[in-house]
């Protein structure tokens, strides 16, 4: 009877456990000799045990107790539950027999640190089999299998993960194979999710059960700053992010809305700068899905910022793209240029008219010697102010009126990890490009925010102070002096800065929270002049 206890707490602990624990608890449970007197007492206890609606328990414990009776009816739990009962008792007992299904099981139980599970052919046909009643089924994108197919389609028909598959392995020797075995683990995930699912769903049913799946149950998570700083692309590529179960926000994002797609979610998706997530919007209630901090739901204005007036919305064709611009920036920040122009240009055909793009495309043309391609981007954008933002961006007209040079451009985009070293690193060249070309902007901006990451604010406002003289219209740099003329009892410069920083950002029809927060101070402490 000890033993029994014994066993049925260490289940429990089992069933409450993170799946990165599954496969070590599973191991222990193994080793544990159980009396044969209660063997059978034990493992009916073990399998009343199980949560109903968990197809990975009901296949965990198939895997233990393959030959038994509660084993058997485990797995056929497990597959009406995938199956959403379309597949009977007796489709079961004629299908199952026929296809080893040890490849299937250990792709809903495999855990981050195992390998990807390789399906056969039929295998892979049971899956799509069971997975017909998926919407993505629907797109017409879920029938096309070329890059050329895809751009063909409007946003609305595409299917995210096959178009991103299709891109993402067009070098490997069987691209459709990869693309169904990466299809397939997604389905199964999708099934899982509908077994817990209510009938007739609502929305906001689906979110919380996603939500609970990759988080919670799949423990996918935001990798460390070390890892993908330099290889943010294995961080963002659906396959990586299915293999490891680590993903940055584009990464997770986009398998969140493979998922939604599967499960007839609308999902719209928004782009800060240098960030994306996903929100459900039923045109009365928001619901913001950080995918970055466990799905939750954060409000919309701490998105935005000084030079960011709106969020950007993006379709399901420019995400594709935009994949490609993340791997792109792995390389610039190696400075192998020629690779990152090469993704570029992957990108461009799915964000034909996109203004960073262009420029960041025009930047990198510069520093493989393409200046006639570079010239032809950079006026095309020259003077603009991006459609989220309230200031221009000044390289493309400093460098088409001769204020820099490309490698004085190549300092400003100089990475900088969390080391003093190498901030001074990339401030000592900044100081030298300043020297030959005084009127950079880009160049001032990027020195004075090294002073300030050094916590050196004296340095900082001085340079600022001579980026105002140059240009008084970009807005960060005039909230950066109403801040640091705060901090230094400078209350009328204050004013001043403050002042202006809410013109440039009220032309705009912008009222951000920073700004209103500086005035709040300045009022407390000084009178409005």
């Amino acid at each position: 009877m000890r033993n029994l206890v014994k066993l049925l707490l260490f289940f429990s602990i089992f069933l409450a456990s993170t799946p990165e624990l599954l496969a070590k608890k599973r191991t222990k449970i193994e080793e544990r000799t159980v009396p044969p007197q209660n063997a059978e007492s034990s493992i009916k206890s073990l399998f009343n045990s199980l949560d109903p609606y968990s197809v990975s328990q009901h296949l965990a414990f198939y895997e233990l107790y393959p030959e038994t009776k509660e084993g058997k009816v485990s797995l056929k739990r497990a597959w009406s539950l995938l199956s959403g009962g379309s597949m009977s008792d007796k489709d079961s007992a004629t299908t199952l027999p026929v296809v080893d299904i040890q490849a299937i099981i250990s792709l809903v139980t495999r855990q981050s640190f195992d390998p990807p599970v390789p399906l056969s052919e039929q295998q892979l046909e049971l899956i799509a089999k069971i997975s017909e009643r998926l919407s993505n089924r629907k797109l017409k994108g879920h029938q096309v299998w070329t890059k050329e197919e895809v751009l063909k389609l409007h946003p609305e028909e595409v299917d995210l993960a096959r178009g991103l598959l299709i891109s993402q392995l067009d070098e490997s020797s069987n691209t459709k194979n990869e693309i169904l075995q990466y299809e397939a683990s997604i389905d199964l995930m999708a099934l899982q999710i509908t077994a817990r699912l209510p009938p007739n769903a609502s929305n906001e049913d689906k979110i919380r059960e996603i939500n609970r799946f990759i988080f919670q149950e799949m423990q996918f998570r935001f990798p460390p700053h070390s890892l993908y700083a330099n290889d943010i692309d294995l961080y963002t590529f659906l396959p990586s992010v299915l293999d490891s179960r680590q993903g940055v926000c584009l990464g997770v994002s986009i398998l969140y809305l493979s998922l939604a797609q599967r499960l007839d979610l609308p999902l719209e998706i928004i782009t800060p700068p240098g960030h994306i997530y996903v929100r459900y919007n039923n045109g009365r209630k928001i619901i913001n899905i950080e995918t970055t901090a466990r799905g939750i739901d954060l409000p919309s204005e701490i998105y935005l910022g000084i030079n960011t007036r709106r969020l950007q919305q993006r379709n399901l064709k420019e995400v594709i793209g935009m994949a490609f611009i993340n791997q792109a920036s792995v390389f610039w920040s190696k400075q192998e240029y020629a690779k990152t122009v090469a993704l570029y240009e992957k990108a461009l055909p799915f964000l034909p008219a996109d203004p960073l793009l262009k420029m960041f495309m025009g930047i990198n043309y510069l520093f493989v010697g393409r200046n006639s391609d570079a010239i032809k981007l950079l006026r095309e954008i020259r003077h603009i102010t991006f459609e989220e933002s309230v200031s221009p961006e000044s390289i493309p007209d400093d460098y088409l009126s001769g204020k820099i040079d490309a490698e004085g451009i190549k300092a400003v985009f100089l990475p900088v990890d969390e080391t003093r070293e190498s901030i001074l690193k990339k401030q000592k060249e900044l100081e030298q490009i300043l020297k030959k070309y005084p009127n950079f902007r880009a160049g001032k901006l990027h020195l004075a925010t090294t002073w300030l990451q050094l916590g050196r604010t004296s340095e900082a406002k001085e340079v600022l102070e001579n980026y105002h003289k140059l240009d008084p219209h970009n807005c960060i740099v005039e909230y950066y002096l109403a801040v640091l003329c705060l901090e230094r009892l400078d209350y009328n410069q204050a004013w001043n800065y403050l002042k202006q920083t809410e013109s440039l950002a009220h032309v705009q029809g912008h009222r951000p929270k920073a700004l209103r927060l500086v005035r709040e101070g300045l009022r407390r402490s000084c009178p409005e002049p």
